[in-house]
């Protein structure tokens, strides 16, 4: 019986986890749409286009390193500017 209680507990604490980070992720790509109009429209040299490949990239070998098992830190996970990293 107990087991049950806790797997109910950890599932509600995953969706609401979930929940969170998709409603954080959704208000930040509203807020940055903007920002992201601006920097498309002076992209004239093709510079973004590279950068967000080469994002692309680096985000397809996070996750398959999360498949392996490595963990990334909390801080990278909640950082309002990492979708700013093809930017730089």
């Amino acid at each position: 019986m107990q087991t049950l209680a806790v797997d109910i507990a950890s599932t509600f604490i995953d969706d609401a986890a979930a929940l969170v980070t998709r409603l954080g992720r959704a208000l930040l790509r509203f807020v940055m749409a903007p920002i992201d109009r601006i920097a498309n429209a002076c992209d004239i040299a093709g510079v973004l286009t590279e950068r967000r490949a080469t994002f692309r990239m680096w985000r397809a070998s996070r996750a398959s390193a999360r498949h392996e098992g490595r963990r990334f830190s909390l801080l990278g996970r909640l950082n309002p500017f990492r979708h700013l990293a093809h930017l730089t």
